[in-house]
């Protein structure tokens, strides 16, 4: 999700788009939520890991 939310704000950027832009800061700021929770050992989505 980080990934996807980084290539959003470079196509953005790029294209002067700025619904992409938006998206991608949202997609950025959940994937980091995401995996600070992750790492800090907590449960997301009712599972302790996804591998």
């Amino acid at each position: 999700m980080i990934i996807l939310g980084i290539i959003c704000l470079i196509l953005g950027l790029i294209l002067k788009i700025s619904i992409l832009w938006t998206i991608g800061i949202i997609l950025l700021v959940i994937g980091i939520i995401l995996w600070a929770l992750g790492a800090a050992g907590h449960a997301i989505g009712g599972r302790s890991h996804w591998w």
